[in-house]
């Protein structure tokens, strides 16, 4: 059965990641040309998106009582996600760009799969984890058939 502490740690992983997914789409957005504008509404949309999950997991871990992360993951156990994607970005045409977010969202997706398998969950946090992994699959689809597509 789910104990307090594991929860409000799974959950602040989890929002970790959501921070390091917004930090990530914030770079990307920078290192893209002007004439990138529907990449920058789509990052724009993830960066809400994740805001949105954060929203959602730090209303959970205040029902545990336990203090909610703020930060990135630099220090986070489950995945370093986007700070590893930020390092990766060698310019801004559109296919480098997508490709490193590609690998940011790929990361994203183990980090909710790992909070899934690797924790005895109630059946609320445990649904409300595999809902935004599965929004979060969509997202990660989205990326990579753009960048698929890109020549």
């Amino acid at each position: 059965m789910e104990n307090t502490k594991v929860k409000a740690e799974v959950l602040n992983d989890l929002i970790e990641i959501n921070n390091d997914r917004i930090a990530g789409y914030e770079r990307a957005i920078e290192e893209l040309d002007d004439a990138n504008t529907d990449l920058a509404a789509l990052f724009r949309d993830m960066i809400q998106e994740s805001r949105n999950y954060n929203m959602e997991l730090i209303s959970e871990v205040q029902k545990t009582g336990a203090e909610i992360e703020e930060g990135t993951t630099a220090s986070g156990k489950i995945y370093r996600a986007w700070m590893d994607v930020k390092a990766m970005f060698t310019g801004s045409d559109r296919k480098s760009v997508l490709a490193s977010c590609e690998g940011g969202e790929d990361a994203a997706q183990k980090a909710y799969k790992m909070a899934i398998e690797e924790n005895e969950l109630a059946p609320d946090t445990l649904a409300l984890i595999q809902k935004q992994k599965a929004s979060l699959k969509l997202s990660h689809d989205k990326i990579k058939a753009l960048r698929d597509s890109e020549v």
